[in-house]
């Protein structure tokens, strides 16, 4: 069956990529190739469209079965805080969230997500990072009655690494999947082409954890990495592109 379609059509894509050695990527490839080591789906560039953020569909283990392993040591600090100037306060991190449970949560976590559980983002803290865990813990939270995961700052520089190494033509999980820095990680959901770092915050975040339980991975594979129970750490990284377009990974851990 042949099916014509018209050189003028728009498209709205939506990539997801779920890994541990897991990979799950809301926004997609820019170069349709594929984007992790397992089952996914290329949506398409994200140059394409400008104003249409997409997911990747989230894959299974690297090692076809085996987590995948850091490619070194993770004694080293990649995302401890700026050198003090002389003559300056301390830096001190953003005041805790709160992580007091929701009155449905009384007993306990739930087996599944709140249907349609679409929580306002919290206030920026002015750190996107911060605000990154914190958008992932309120989903945890409010949708499933799960504890909080711990921001992982010293695996913040290679996530960063790993969006730049990606958004410069690696495509989705390129990063994770080469191995280009450590700690890396065991799982990585990616938001590929977004149009800002709060577009990756309310919107990317929220059609991952919107794929809900199930199977195959390639379809649910975002949301099972940010509701699992196998990570305690999550280490978001950004980079935007010189035509404004954000690249954002989440490593878990």
């Amino acid at each position: 069956m042949v099916v014509r379609t018209r050189w003028w059509l728009g498209t709205l894509l939506v990539v997801a990529l779920g890994c541990t050695g897991e990979l799950s990527s809301t926004g997609g490839t820019p170069s349709g190739r594929d984007t992790g080591p397992t089952e996914r789906v290329d949506a398409g560039d994200p140059g394409e469209d400008a104003s249409a953020p997409r997911i990747d569909a989230g894959t299974d283990d690297a090692d076809a079965g085996e987590p995948a392993t850091d490619a070194g040591s993770e004694g080293e600090d990649a995302g401890s805080p700026p050198p003090l100037d002389a003559g300056t306060d301390a830096w001190m991190p953003p005041p805790p969230e709160d992580a007091g449970m929701p009155d449905h949560c009384a007993d306990g976590p739930l087996d599944a997500p709140l249907p349609d559980c679409r929580p306002t983002p919290p206030p920026s803290t002015g750190d996107i990072r911060e605000d990154c865990v914190r958008r992932i813990n309120q989903f945890r939270r409010e949708c499933q009655c799960l504890p909080p995961l711990e921001r992982w700052v010293e695996g913040e520089s290679c996530a960063d690494e790993h969006a730049e190494y990606d958004a410069d033509g690696a495509g989705a999980h390129g990063g994770f999947r080469d191995r280009i820095c450590s700690p890396g990680g065991s799982a990585q959901n990616e938001c590929p082409g977004w149009g800002s770092e709060t577009q990756v915050i309310s919107g990317c975040l929220q059609a991952m954890w919107d794929e809900g339980p199930g199977e195959p991975f390639s379809e649910h594979g975002h949301y099972i990495n940010m509701s699992s129970s196998r990570y305690s750490r999550v280490a978001c990284g950004f980079h935007t592109t010189a035509a404004g377009r954000v690249w954002a990974v989440q490593n878990f851990r």
